[in-house]
């Protein structure tokens, strides 16, 4: 497949006190007063050794620190205030001026590529950060930058950076989909997970609400908030307070923030729970990602299995079908309503599932790519680790079909056959290797 018909792809893409009364002795008041002060300082000790502990622990941990925490970036200039211009110039009437955070990411490059062909002013932001192989992330940034989207390399945390973003166009919306993503990966770097999914999206809407005008916000929160939940199909009204992942927390934690921003400085919020979102330009932590360069390489890949051999099912969700939700979020947001960082009247906060409505068994998704790729794969079946895997997803999307006219299209089979041909077609080209 040619790389102009990737791009086209992409496109369309919660006393009783004694009775009897001891005489006030000043002998008693000091024994109290040595005794309470004994306490306190053995107390104080305790404390300050427990402290001790934590910050040696914490200094010699062998957790890897996020490279966009230690990264430093360049921009601004004549040349490139040029560039981000040009990049969000709007071709179409009545055209959105969109910031796009995660710009390089698999939701971000596709999410880019349609508001650009259809002829929005779009401008990327994105820290490329080796969570996974960067060389895919830039081979996205190539696409759109050959569409016609910058992509601003630098992090959503750098307020100055952002600010003069803001100068330099006037932002109608901001698609906010920069975030540490995986669930797994959450036991090993826990604080990059805070970095970018708390501070970072705090940083983001701190710059929106003294921005004029504020901009109106579409952002990606999960179907991880769900949790612990049992009951199925997960609605947006059901608990979300029972976090089986960090991931998952950070994730509940931006849903409340997003709620304190709205009601105090009067932003448009909407926040969209994605359910497994998978298709050409993936992101290779993902289970079908690897299932494929496993099984063409022979090597056996883990199926899972919850208590008493329970099957472990997901609401797989095609990417094009999750662009047209994306798409439908920005063009029905209503305007915020603050002004130099106050709030005038009430605003918009809204909070939808895109999903498929159809969970797959995992053996089953391997089964569809062993006849997609006519080779059998070696299945090692295992038990579910706790390590934030919950046992199965499924949307109910009822509130996204009536409110943003959102209906999914693509089974899984179509799904992955799209997926498998972009696949072989990138890791065939000479130059790239899976890593």
């Amino acid at each position: 497949m040619s790389q102009m018909k990737l791009i086209s792809h992409i496109d369309n893409i919660p006393s009783t006190p004694g009775k009897f009364k001891m005489e006030k002795s000043p002998y008693i008041h000091r024994l109290r007063f040595h005794s309470s002060l004994a306490k306190l300082t053995f107390w104080s000790f305790v404390f300050l050794g427990l402290i001790l502990v934590f910050f040696f622990r914490s200094t010699t941990s062998s957790s890897p620190i996020p490279s966009d925490l230690s990264r430093t970036y360049s921009w601004g200039g004549l040349a490139w205030e040029k560039r981000v211009r040009v990049s969000a110039r709007i071709r179409a009437s009545n055209g959105l001026l969109v910031l796009v955070t995660g710009a390089a990411g698999f939701v971000g490059t596709h999410v880019s590529a349609a508001l650009k062909s259809r002829g929005d002013g779009v401008l990327g932001l994105d820290n490329f950060n080796d969570y996974y192989d960067t060389s895919l992330k830039r081979a996205r940034q190539a696409l759109l930058e050959r569409s016609g989207v910058f992509i601003i390399e630098g992090d959503i945390n750098d307020i100055a950076l952002l600010t003069k973003l803001f100068e330099v166009v006037p932002f109608t919306h901001v698609m906010h989909l920069a975030a540490q993503a995986g669930v797994r990966y959450a036991m090993e770097n826990p604080s990059s997970y805070v970095h970018s999914n708390i501070a970072g999206f705090v940083s983001v809407l701190e710059v929106c609400k003294s921005a004029n005008p504020q901009p109106a916000i579409v952002w990606a929160s999960s179907s991880s908030v769900y949790g612990l939940n049992t009951k199925v199909p997960f609605l947006e009204k059901d608990r979300t307070d029972q976090p089986a992942s960090l991931y998952a927390a950070t994730k509940k934690a931006g849903e409340e923030i997003a709620h304190t921003y709205n009601h105090i400085y009067g932003l448009s919020l909407t926040g969209l729970r994605f359910f497994t979102v998978y298709g050409p330009w993936g992101r290779p932590d993902m289970a079908y990602f690897f299932f494929t360069r496993d099984i063409l390489r022979g090597k056996s890949i883990p199926i899972f299995e919850a208590a008493d051999h329970g099957t472990v099912a997901r609401d797989f969700t095609y990417i094009d079908d999750i662009v047209k939700g994306c798409l439908a979020a920005l063009d029905t947001a209503e305007k915020s309503t603050g002004s130099g960082g106050k709030k005038k009247r009430s605003a918009q906060l809204r909070v939808y599932n895109l999903g498929n409505t159809s969970p797959v068994p995992v053996s089953n998704l391997v089964s569809i790519l062993e006849r997609l790729l006519k080779v059998k794969a070696k299945r090692s079946i295992m038990k579910l680790p706790r390590n934030g895997d919950v046992q199965f997803t499924h949307a109910n999307i009822s509130s996204a079909q009536r409110e943003l006219g959102y209906k999914p299209t693509t089974d899984l089979q179509t799904g992955l056959k799209n997926f498998v041909r972009w696949y072989l077609s990138y890791y065939d080209s000479g130059n790239k290797s899976a890593q």
